[in-house]
């Protein structure tokens, strides 16, 4: 009983929007336990256009507590209507710089670093160490 009040407490205060997911939503295969090991993981996002742009989104705000974002490109204004990390603010910034910015808006509890390089086998360990 004492742990899984000591887990309530670290969970709530972590951000109170997962305590509300977890109990009002009612997400059973996530319980308390499942947000906290949410919390403690790392994800690799190679790009962020079309289909990284939103599960960069969509994994901030569910708490996975780091994410590594890559791509080496600059926002155009032909990205916005499908790469919706971004917005028209963010023209000619770099992308991993623009999705920063709004994951950390979205949720300032977990860590973002970026890698704005181009990844492939010879240069993949190396960033990421």
């Amino acid at each position: 009983m004492i742990v899984l009040q000591l887990k309530i407490f670290v969970l709530f205060k972590v951000t109170i929007s997962y305590l509300l997911q977890c109990l009002v939503v009612k997400l059973q295969q996530v319980d308390i336990d499942g947000q906290l090991r949410l919390k403690d993981s790392n994800v690799l996002i190679v790009g962020l256009g079309g289909l990284g742009s939103p599960v960069a989104l969509y994994l901030a705000a569910a708490g996975v507590g780091t994410l590594y974002l890559a791509d080496f490109d600059a926002v155009d204004v032909s990205n916005l209507q499908r790469q919706i990390v971004h917005d028209s603010q963010a023209i000619g910034v770099l992308k991993v710089e623009s999705a920063q910015a709004r994951l950390a808006a979205l949720n300032p509890h977990i860590v973002v670093h970026t890698i704005s390089a181009q990844l492939d086998s010879s240069n993949l360990p190396q960033v990421l160490e």
